[in-house]
């Protein structure tokens, strides 16, 4: 019994073995760049109910039944037994590939699908480049007003700055002009206090002059009056 068990068990683990190795060959066959686990799966329990893969029986793929039970009864195992373990071997290899076929789905749906997820990325990328392409519009618009309002700033601005500098412009011309009429009157006024100046100091200087003549004329009188008397008294005493 012992024996039958592990014969049991071997054949299935070889016949799991074969039916992963059979589900990946075929998995890399039909599986399509860009599709992931999560749509798979997803995609996987939505097909149809009661929908099967299509698949061999695995009584077709192993042995005939006459080999395998050959094959065992040639290791000592009973014909009954060996019967009985091949029966077990096929029956078990067939459930479990009908439980493995009920979560895949063929090629033509897998088709479908790429199909499908293809559809949806290019209306996705034709969503994205028409979102990009508003925005764009969007931003560039917002860029010209905001340029033709800097613009309009810019001008009014500058009017302003004209307008200012004419303002302070004719300001200072008038204040230059208000200083040269002061130093013109200034300088007019100057002029006739320097003439006047001028000809009092002259004034002075002649009516000087004039007294200094007076003086010279009074010492010269008073020198030869002094002169005179003094001769006179001379005169007297001399004749005494």
């Amino acid at each position: 019994m012992g024996a039958c068990k592990r014969v049991i068990q071997l054949g299935v683990n070889s016949g799991i073995k074969l039916i992963r190795l059979r589900g990946i060959n075929a998995a890399r066959d039909s599986t399509v760049t860009g599709i992931s686990i999560h749509s798979f799966s997803s995609l996987s329990s939505s097909s149809p109910p009661g929908y099967q893969f299509d698949y061999r029986q695995i009584s077709q793929l192993v042995k005939p039944k006459g080999k395998r039970v050959r094959s065992l009864e040639a290791k000592g195992i009973p014909s009954n037994h060996a019967e009985a373990i091949t029966l077990a071997m096929t029956e078990v290899l067939d459930d479990c590939m009908e439980n493995i076929s009920q979560s895949l789905i063929s090629k033509a749906e897998m088709q479908k699908i790429k199909m499908a997820q293809e559809a949806n990325l290019s209306k996705f990328q034709s969503e994205v480049q028409g979102s990009k392409e508003r925005h764009f519009s969007l931003l560039q618009r917002e860029a010209e007003k905001l340029m033709n309002d800097i613009e309009k700033m810019r001008g009014e601005l500058r009017y302003e700055i004209d307008k200012v500098t004419a303002g302070q412009r004719l300001d200072l011309n008038l204040e230059r002009g208000r200083i040269r009429d002061e130093l013109s009157n200034q300088s007019a006024e100057t002029t006739h206090l320097t003439n006047k100046l001028d000809g009092e100091i002259h004034a002075l200087r002649a009516h000087i002059e004039a007294a200094k003549n007076d003086v010279i004329k009074y010492c010269i009188g008073t020198l030869l009056s002094i002169s005179a008397v003094g001769i006179g008294m001379i005169r007297v005493f001399s004749a005494k």
